[in-house]
């Protein structure tokens, strides 16, 4: 599929994930196969008011491309100004938050992120004001709507596309199921028959086989994987994989996983400091020891982590136990 002039591979692409989808982890997806990541969702008024925490999110690197910064905000002057804004950072995409389900998003002023559903005419506002202050192409994420009494993806994809936008993905829960029950795959199929621009489809890839089954019930052009890569980024691989060349990749050995996992954090430690990285690595290193030998006593230890030569140790401990 093609993002204007991007082409993308049918294989899987990294879903944006507040608090997850870093840096460090963008580029260890990379480098696993992902063939399109999204990044961390920035606020357009923090953009605009020079808060530096906000530009830390919006920071793009070779190794990571081809990329999107993505935005969220419900104003529409200021969505523009902060796409004028990131356009500096040189993001080959800027994607436009409709779908957090997180409560101090929807809750913020109009309400941003997945409360656009509820507005429709303010998200096609929103969406205009950034395709027109922008130089790359701007993509939509969106829900299957805001409800049960409210789903109304279809229409928002339609509005977006006409809106200018160059490609929608949709996760095919709504707001308020925020990530259970299972996905609705067929909602992702009527976004992909109702519009003419590409179609990602999101939710609960995570597996070779539920990226198939994505693929094969909606039609979409580009499965997302979220949750489903973490602590397990060489699922892309495995995707790729399948998807290209019909070949089964295996899970990685013990050993394989411990030094991607150390990478990760290695890299995590370069960008953030030690302090930052190893606080936040404690979730990324639970999910990579999740099911091995031992793995409540790991948690256990994960939890505690406060320097790169603790998680060193714990990689020596797990392969200890073979």
């Amino acid at each position: 599929m093609n993002i204007g002039t991007i082409h993308l591979p049918k294989t899987a692409c990294l879903a944006p994930m507040a608090g997850m989808a870093d840096r460090a982890f963008r580029e260890i997806c990379a480098e696993h196969g992902a063939c399109y990541v999204v990044g961390e969702m920035a606020s357009s008024k923090g953009l605009v008011y020079r808060s530096a925490k906000t530009a830390e999110l919006l920071l793009v690197t070779e190794p990571e491309r081809p990329m999107a910064i993505q935005l969220f905000g419900d104003e529409p002057d200021t969505m523009a100004k902060a796409a004028g804004i990131a356009l500096g950072f040189k993001p080959d995409v800027i994607d436009i938050n409709m779908g957090c389900p997180a409560p101090k998003i929807v809750a913020n002023g109009n309400g941003s992120g997945s409360a656009l559903m509820k507005n429709l005419p303010l998200a096609g506002e929103v969406i205009r004001a950034v395709v027109k202050a922008s130089a790359v192409p701007v993509t939509v994420k969106i829900r299957k709507g805001w409800d049960d009494s409210s789903v109304n993806a279809v229409e928002a994809a339609v509005m977006a596309e006409e809106s200018g936008a160059s490609m929608i993905a949709v996760h095919g829960r709504t707001r308020m199921q925020m990530y259970a029950p299972p996905v609705d795959l067929d909602i992702i199929r009527q976004v992909k028959q109702a519009v003419s621009i590409p179609v990602v489809g999101n939710g609960d890839v995570d597996s070779v086989e539920a990226a198939m089954l994505m693929y094969e019930r909606t039609g979409c052009d580009l499965a997302m994987v979220g949750r489903g890569a973490l602590g397990r980024p060489w699922l892309f691989a495995q995707i790729r994989a399948k998807l290209l060349r019909g070949e089964n990749l295996p899970e990685p050995d013990l050993d394989e996983k411990l030094a991607i996992m150390l990478k990760h954090i290695r890299l995590a430690c370069e960008y953030k400091g030690e302090h930052i990285a190893m606080r936040e690595a404690r979730a990324h290193t639970a999910r990579y020891l999740k099911g091995m030998h031992g793995a409540a006593e790991l948690r256990r230890r994960t939890s505690s982590l406060s320097r790169y030569e603790d998680l060193e140790e714990l990689a020596g401990a797990v392969l200890g136990r073979i």
